[in-house]
């Protein structure tokens, strides 16, 4: 197993965790009614109850975590000339690096999806929390690493524009 793909399970894991522990954590805190959007001014404009909340972010979760890794497991049954990549030849003669790359790169687009939901979570509820005195503008770092990240992976699978280096035998 490579490094790179230890460590995109590692943190496919982490999030999935991080998702759970946020989503059962914010859930004891949130109030009744939790301001979801927020005007120029950075007060609320619209609430929704928090059993809404949960169930919004537990049905991303599950479309996140369920659709997308069970692609992710498909991947290496599909036939290398139906991919849509380029250089299909080449790639098809190297499949275990191809199958590697894009399981690798679906792995880590849930692994984005499941932190941007975490960090959405816990800015969620600061914000409407009464024990701590910050405002929705506090937070604005989460829209920023959470675009940072999508950037991220969607660089990923620029890798398969060219064609896999040649094994070098010994």
């Amino acid at each position: 197993m490579k490094v790179t793909t230890f460590a995109i399970k590692i943190w496919r894991w982490l999030s999935l965790l991080f998702v759970i522990g946020a989503l059962m954590w914010t859930y004891s805190l949130f109030p009744e009614m939790v301001a979801v959007d927020f005007s120029d001014t950075g007060l609320a404009e619209k609430y929704l109850s928090k059993e809404h909340v949960f169930y919004i972010v537990m049905g991303l979760f599950l479309l996140n975590n369920v659709l997308i890794t069970g692609l992710a497991k498909h991947v290496p049954k599909v036939d290398a000339m139906n991919l849509p990549i380029l250089n299909k030849k080449a790639w098809a003669a190297h499949r275990t690096e191809l199958d590697e790359h894009l399981t690798n790169w679906l792995y880590c687009l849930v692994a984005v999806i499941n932190t941007i939901i975490g960090f959405s979570l816990l800015a969620l509820a600061t914000i409407n929390s009464m024990q701590y005195k910050m405002d929705v503008f506090d937070f604005s770092w989460v829209y920023y690493v959470g675009l940072g990240l999508i950037f991220f992976v969607f660089l990923l699978p620029l890798r398969l524009l060219w064609a896999p280096a040649p094994e070098e035998r010994l």
